[in-house]
């Protein structure tokens, strides 16, 4: 972003110089004017070079689900105080630690000061405020009741962000005693192995078959180190590659739905999001065709996606929420039972609340089974590799008593 230079006199009549990052020279004015600073002289400056560099290398950094949770819940305590939606963004603009969201939030207090509305003026930053964050404020405009629907938006973002991290805890302990695996065997085949190897040709007999593949399996990858970094890397940019494609990408997502173990722990995820995130906004007022878009929007999985646009066209056409989700195969039929019974008492919001929190329970009950179950079968895996590359290694010294005869 430009960086600018600049000569100002503030309401006192005190004369300041200082510099500001804007994309246009009018938009640093603008930011100025909003700081009650009359702008004397104004001049593009020249970025710090290491500045620069960052940028190029790093990007101007990202705003993280945590930034947006804190982000919420501060200007819902501000704005229900009484406090105005520019004066709180003010406030909260000054004590933000991370300078990208810092940013943002100063773009957006300085559009809505020059007249935009406020869905509006965060509709510019997608990349900080995601569609139904959006189309919630808009919501809590019309309605007048953005105190609520900020309330509502830190408490639904909570509740996503304490999902992901059921599920990432499941995951942390089986990545890393594998990774530490990975980088034991590598050690051993590499540095280790050799060494016997020396001792195992003193002794000019024919070695055991697994010795020999873990032997030649050594002497490989101490040849062609390098592909241990290449193989990994061309199958990442290529699953990446297969995954960017329409049919890479629901070939993907439908066999992850259908995974052993982990397809059902991800199913139920799919469905405590969609049910929150679309009770959160029936509730909030957001018309059933938009919250069906943005529900599938934000979903993650194209065949969830699928199921949720195909939703949406059949209310479209006259039908009912709850049939259409039961042809697609991925809600359960409690789920669409009790949607069913929302739609037809008129309290589908409440409904798909008690669903949400019926299948956060299961998660994490589901998350619990699947780290007591993983803990032993890693550590049996483990032992296995380990265990495995040792015996071979020691069936020589074993069968040296008649190798030497």
């Amino acid at each position: 972003m430009p960086f600018f230079t600049y000569k100002a006199k503030g309401a006192d009549g005190a004369v300041s110089t200082g510099s500001i990052d804007a994309g246009k020279q009018q938009e640093a004015v603008a930011k100025l004017r909003a700081q009650k600073l009359t702008v004397i002289e104004i001049a593009e400056g020249s970025q710090n070079p290491f500045e620069a560099i960052k940028q190029k290398l790093f990007g101007k950094g990202s705003v993280g689900s945590k930034d947006l949770v804190l982000f919420s819940r501060q200007l819902s305590t501000l704005v229900s105080a009484g406090v105005p939606i520019v004066q709180g963004l003010t406030i909260l603009e000054e004590q933000m630690e991370n300078p990208r969201f810092k940013e943002i939030v100063g773009e957006v207090r300085s559009d809505i000061e020059s007249g935009l509305s406020i869905s509006d003026a965060l509709k510019k930053h997608p990349d900080a405020f995601p569609d139904i964050y959006t189309a919630m404020i808009r919501a809590g405009e019309l309605g007048g009741i953005l105190d609520t629907i900020l309330e509502r938006l830190s408490g639904f973002l909570e509740s996503s962000e304490a999902l992901k991290a059921k599920v990432k805890s499941a995951m942390m302990y089986p990545a890393i005693v594998l990774s530490i695996c990975g980088v034991v065997t590598i050690f051993l085949l590499t540095f280790v192995i050799p060494t016997f190897k020396a001792i195992f040709e003193s002794f000019g007999r024919e070695l055991p078959l697994p010795t020999q593949f873990l032997i030649g399996l050594s002497d490989a990858m101490r040849t062609y180190w390098y592909m241990i970094f290449i193989i990994p890397t061309a199958a990442w940019f290529g699953f990446k590659k297969f995954y960017a494609s329409p049919a890479g990408r629901k070939f993907v997502d439908g066999r992850v739905l259908k995974a052993p173990i982990f397809g059902i722990i991800l199913k139920k995820v799919a469905v405590a999001k969609f049910t929150r995130t679309l009770g959160t906004l029936v509730k909030s007022g957001v018309p059933i065709m938009q919250g069906l878009e943005t529900v599938a929007a934000t979903a993650g999985n194209v065949v969830i996606e699928e199921a949720v646009l195909s939703t949406r066209e059949s209310i479209r056409e006259g039908g009912r929420l709850a049939d259409p989700l039961k042809k697609s195969g991925i809600f359960p039929p409690m789920v669409t039972q009790m949607i069913s019974v929302g739609e037809e008492t008129g309290c589908l919001d409440v409904m798909l609340s008690k669903i949400a929190d019926f299948y956060d329970t299961e998660v994490d009950a589901a998350v619990k089974g699947l780290t007591s179950m993983i803990e032993p079968l890693v550590i049996v895996v483990m032992g296995i590799l380990i265990g495995g590359i040792v015996i071979a290694m020691f069936m020589p010294m074993f069968e040296m008593g008649s190798m030497a005869e």
